[in-house]
Order: structure tokens, then sequence, then C-alpha cells
């Protein structure tokens, strides 16, 4: 009897390991893909954006400002030094309705703000459907970095580092011309 629950732990184990399923978004795994709405209700997908590096911006409504400086240094990138070509890249937001207290109304008026700052897209998940997907924590501001093939290169859990600023570009930078 002991044999067989090992026998199946492993199983179990092994299977998780060789898919690469842990629950969890890491760096090197394929991102699953996710389905949200934006303010008018038109529904986007990852492959709303196919061929370009997509940056995903999971946000708790609560902690909107925490990442606001590093996203500054890359609107810059793009939009004035045209040192991360547009044509290849696309920073998203994706907010996330279930951590906070504000209601949809107050959530969409301070996404629009943002859509209208950064020129941008801002989705609304609200079921944190994709805190669950990729096992995202909740109250907090997540910045994931997805290649061509929504590969993960990157994943950052709170404030970026300002130090990490310039190291991100040049990342975007090598992953759109790939």
């Amino acid at each position: 009897m002991k044999k067989l629950i090992f026998t199946l732990l492993f199983t179990c184990v092994s299977l998780a390991y060789l898919t690469g399923q842990t629950g969890k978004l890491e760096v090197g795994m394929k991102a699953p893909a996710w389905k949200f709405p934006d303010a008018n209700k038109r529904e986007f997908t990852m492959d709303s954006w196919a061929g370009k590096v997509l940056q995903v911006n999971y946000v708790d409504p609560d902690e909107k400002d925490l990442n606001e400086p590093y996203n500054e240094v890359i609107d810059k990138a793009v939009k004035v030094d045209s040192r991360i070509d547009s044509v290849y890249f696309k920073g998203i937001g994706i907010t996330d309705t279930k951590s906070t207290w504000l209601p949809d109304g107050a959530i969409r008026m301070i996404a629009r703000g943002k859509a209208k700052k950064f020129k941008t897209t801002i989705l609304f998940d609200y079921d944190a459907t994709l805190q669950k997907l990729w096992g995202l924590p909740k109250d907090n501001y997540t910045v994931v970095i997805l290649d061509k093939n929504r590969i993960c290169r990157y994943i950052h859990e709170g404030k970026i580092p300002e130090s990490e600023n310039e190291k991100l570009v040049q990342m975007i930078i090598g992953l759109t011309k790939e």
C-alpha cells in the first residue's frame, strides 16, 4: 500500500513538472491564455497583440501608482526616445477589481485616466481569474513581460526598483528584435 501511494504521489509530481503547470507563472513558462473586457465591454486576449512583446501590469486599484516611475520610463522609451519599437511592443493594464473595496464605477474612472495618460488598453478582471490562472498575489501590482511566443521573460511583484528600469528597457528592446 505504501508503495502504491508513493508511486501515485511521484507520478503526480512528475506530471506537474513535465507539463510546467505549477499553478504559478514563472520565468521560462508559457503564459496561460486569458480573455478580459475593457471599459466598453470589448473583449481582448493575448492574441489581440499577436507578434508583439507584451507587458502586462496586473494591478490592484489601491496600488495603481506603485510602478508609475517604471511605466513613465517605458513610455518615454517608446514614445519620446523611440528606443522601444511600438510596432513590436505593447504594454497593457489589467485591473484586479476583486482586490479592492472601490466600486466598479470608480475603478473605471481611474482606468480611463491611466489609459489616457499612457495611451494604452486597460482591461478588467472582475473575478480574479488571472490571479488564479497565473498564481499572482492579490492586493498588489505585478509586472509580467511576455515575449512574442507568450513565454514569460520577467515577472515582478510589487514596486520595481529604479535600478532595474534600464535593464528592463534593454530586455524589451532585445525581445522586440527576436
